[in-house]
């Protein structure tokens, strides 16, 4: 495994679409089914009501989200099935990926930084510790989730958080992540970035050096 730039001491990964795969086109549908209409936009993370962006900051609990569900749909719906359409989205942790996460642990401080929830939190956790027989929490120094911290990517702020709070220098820290404006963020907050696209092979940044984005 070839070295990235030689100041990088420090990586934070992204979750969803960059470790984990996921497909929020599953969860769309799945409400829909439970006859809610289109709030959240296919391909991306933008929300139409503010119960997904208050959930995802952690200003609500698990059964105040599910209420808050239940208040836009037209029958009454059970906690489970909220649960199961909400968490529809979350697929799979390759293999290669949790292995390629191993080897980096020998050469550098590995943190995780995902806009997420508690629900979403407790879900992929389950899956991963099922799938490895660990926890993922194992992988890194340390993981950050919005709902915990209550910051969401790509603010400033919240990058000045993570920073700040594992006493990191952002010139020694690489960001990798999906969303190009939490990219832009990132670079804003001083660090190094790469914006894991789709088609690209995360070996590949670390295989062959990494060019900045």
């Amino acid at each position: 495994m070839n070295e990235l730039n030689a100041t990088v001491k420090n990586i934070i990964f992204d979750l969803g679409g960059v470790l984990l795969d996921i497909d929020p086109d599953l969860s769309i549908e799945a409400f829909r089914k439970l006859g809610m209409p289109d709030l959240i936009k296919p391909g991306g993370w933008g929300y139409h009501h503010e119960v997904f962006l208050n959930m995802e900051q952690g200003l609500l609990s698990d059964d105040e989200f599910r209420n808050g569900i239940r208040a836009l749909l037209p029958r009454p719906v059970s906690s489970e099935l909220i649960d199961e359409a909400w968490c529809a989205m979350i697929i799979d942790f390759p293999l290669q990926k949790v292995q390629l996460l191993q080897k980096l642990q020998a050469d550098y401080r590995l943190y995780l930084f995902s806009n997420t929830n508690s629900i979403h939190i407790t879900c992929f956790h389950q899956l991963f510790r099922e799938k490895f027989n660990f926890s993922l929490s194992d992988l890194f120094v340390k993981d950050y989730y919005s709902s915990e911290i209550g910051l969401r990517k790509p603010s400033l702020e919240s990058f000045g958080f993570v920073l700040n709070d594992a006493g990191l220098l952002p010139a020694e820290t690489l960001f990798i992540d999906d969303s190009g404006k939490n990219i832009e963020g990132a670079q804003q907050a001083g660090m190094q970035t790469v914006h894991f696209t789709p088609g690209m092979e995360l070996s590949a940044i670390f295989g062959n050096g990494f060019s900045h984005q």
